[in-house]
Order: C-alpha cells, then sequence, then structure tokens
C-alpha cells in the first residue's frame, strides 16, 4: 500500500528519520502541502498521513484508493471524521506522547511571567548591570508561587502533570474534572466547579480538550471572575480564548498577564490582537516539539500504520 506524508516537517525537520515508515510500504514525504495540492499529492495513497493537513469531506469523497489517515499529533478536528466513517476509512492519532514536554513549558510561562527571567538576561547583555549603581536590581516585581493558587481546567494527562509540579513548587491546586480526565488522581487537587476556579485562582491553565463547548471557554465574563493579578496559561487549544476578550483585560489592567502557546489560527495574522497586547508572552505552539516527545510520536504513528496493516485497530478516533 502506498504510504503518502502531507506535512512531515514540523515533527521531523531532519533529525529524525522515516526508516521505520518506508519500510512498511512505498512511501512520498512532503515537508508542507498547501490545500490546493492535497488532492494531487493524495491521489494515489492507501495511507494518508497529516500533522496540521486539514483533510476535508470533498478530499475525502474524491480519494478512491484511501482506507486510512493518521494524524501525526493527538487533536483530531483537522479531519473529517463523519465522512470518513462513512467510508470506512480508519482514522488514528497520537495520544499522550507530548505530556511531559506540554507540562514543561506550561511551567516555563508560569516562571517567565512571575521571574522575568528572560527580560533580566536581555537587560544584563545590554549594559545595564554593568551600569548599576548597586549590585542587585529587577526590572519588574518578582512573584513567590508558594502558597497560591493554581486552577487547573481539564485534569487529563498533562493537566495532571502540571498539578504535580505547581504543588512540588508549593502550590495550592484546584481542578474542573471533564469527562476526559485521567484515571490518575492528584489527592491534594482540590474539585471545584469553574466559576469557583476562576475567582479563587492566581492561575489558570488550560488543558482541555476543544469542542463546541469549550470553544471561547475563555470570554469576558470568566475572565471578569479572575482576579486582576491573576495570571491565565494556555498550551492547549488556541480556541478556547475569546482573543479580543484576552487582550482587552490584558490592555486595562483587569488580568496581570498570559502565558500563550497557542492561537486560534496558527501561524496568526499580523492583525491578533494578543500579539501587541501588554503583558503576553507568546511562543509558536512549540511545547510538543523537544525532540524526546517528535521520536515517540514517529514511533507510535509508525505504530499505527502497522497495526492498521496487520488487521488491528491501535489508537483509532472514529
Amino acid at each position: 500500500m502506498k504510504i503518502v506524508v502531507l506535512d512531515g516537517y514540523t515533527l521531523n525537520p531532519g533529525d529524525l528519520t522515516w526508516d521505520d515508515l518506508k519500510s512498511l510500504g512505498p512511501c512520498e514525504t512532503y515537508d508542507r502541502t498547501p490545500p490546493a495540492q492535497v488532492l494531487g499529492r493524495a491521489a494515489e495513497a492507501d495511507i494518508l498521513l497529516t500533522n496540521k493537513t486539514e483533510i476535508t469531506r470533498e478530499h475525502i469523497q474524491n480519494l478512491p484508493k484511501l482506507k486510512y489517515i493518521g494524524i501525526l499529533a493527538t487533536g483530531t478536528n483537522i479531519v473529517d471524521l463523519a465522512t470518513a466513517r462513512e467510508r470506512g476509512i480508519i482514522v488514528s492519532n497520537v495520544p499522550a506522547y507530548g505530556t511531559s514536554s506540554v507540562a514543561q513549558t506550561t511551567i516555563s510561562l508560569l516562571l517567565e511571567l512571575t521571574q522575568h527571567v528572560g527580560l533580566h538576561s536581555d537587560s544584563v547583555h545590554q549594559g545595564r548591570w554593568t551600569s548599576s549603581p548597586d549590585w542587585c536590581y529587577w526590572e519588574r516585581p518578582l512573584i513567590e508561587l508558594d502558597g497560591l493558587t493554581m486552577g487547573i481546567v481539564g485534569l487529563g494527562r498533562i493537566g495532571t502533570a502540571v498539578a504535580r509540579v505547581a504543588i512540588s513548587l508549593g502550590m495550592n491546586v484546584t481542578a474542573v474534572v471533564g469527562r476526559g480526565s485521567s484515571r490518575e488522581t492528584v489527592t491534594t487537587v482540590k474539585q471545584v466547579d469553574l466559576e469557583t476556579l476562576f475567582r479563587q485562582s492566581d492561575v489558570v491553565s488550560l488543558h482541555c480538550p476543544l469542542t463546541q463547548e469549550t470553544k471561547h471557554l475563555i470570554n469576558a465574563q470568566r475572565l471578569s471572575w479572575m482576579k486582576p493579578s491573576g495570571f491565565l496559561l494556555n498550551t492547549s487549544r488556541g480556541q478556547l480564548v475569546d482573543e479580543d476578550a484576552l487582550a482587552a483585560a490584558l490592555n486595562f489592567g483587569k488580568l496581570a498577564a498570559a502565558g500563550l502557546d497557542v492561537l486560534s489560527v496558527e501561524p496568526p495574522p499580523a492583525g491578533n490582537p494578543l500579539l501587541t497586547a501588554k503583558n503576553c508572552i507568546i511562543t509558536p505552539h512549540l511545547a510538543w516539539a523537544t525532540k524526546a516527545a517528535r521520536s515517540r510520536l514517529m514511533q507510535v504513528a509508525v505504530e499505527n500504520v502497522r497495526a492498521f496493516l496487520s488487521g488491528k485497530r491501535q489508537n483509532v478516533v472514529n
């Protein structure tokens, strides 16, 4: 069966290998595929792998040889699952490969917001310390996390990992627990309702999937529940946040700061209000991208294909 990878660059920019996938059959890999070229490149594919290239109803209906779609990520919204089901096409994803890496980035964003390590390093290299009349200085107030409250929305694998690190830093942790929550419980996490979490937390960290119910979970009303000194972290899905509402809250001092690794449209258009909002750290959706996490992703993606070829179902999402 012919295998086609539509957008393999972010998974493998050259530091990994496609050899294990290529051992399963004829394989073509593309770094990136514009929407207009999907049908042409996938025309002979029995097995199609995609990271962020969307596979629409039109694509699926016009790819008669297609039998399997492998998503090189956890989120499934880039594939029309209903149409794939109608056609009898199996769709699989790769869950849990980046738990530790995403948790690490979440805490990194929080530490940057509270200690401003990058800001102070830049100021030292710019000569600020050399010319300082004092042996020590700080450009912005420094905040100790011990004793503060982190509210986690979604206590799945990543939310649980973040909770454990927050607890180790001396934070009190509360959580809203949804349907996708991990069976593993953190006994020191207090479960609360959403409004209580927003009102009581010094830090709110988002770790829930994007669904019709969670789109714009962070809106003007819920931001108004937060403390003006509060921080918002999002390493989950960009569309969980109403970006206009968040930018307004930051610009008018209704929220102290935000640390984001995801935005609603990626790459963001120049007019995204968060690009110019006050006290807003944004990283380019890199939480998942450590080499260790990408290696796990590659391994599971190949095993998913191998399972399909042997007539088994592994990580099937439709």
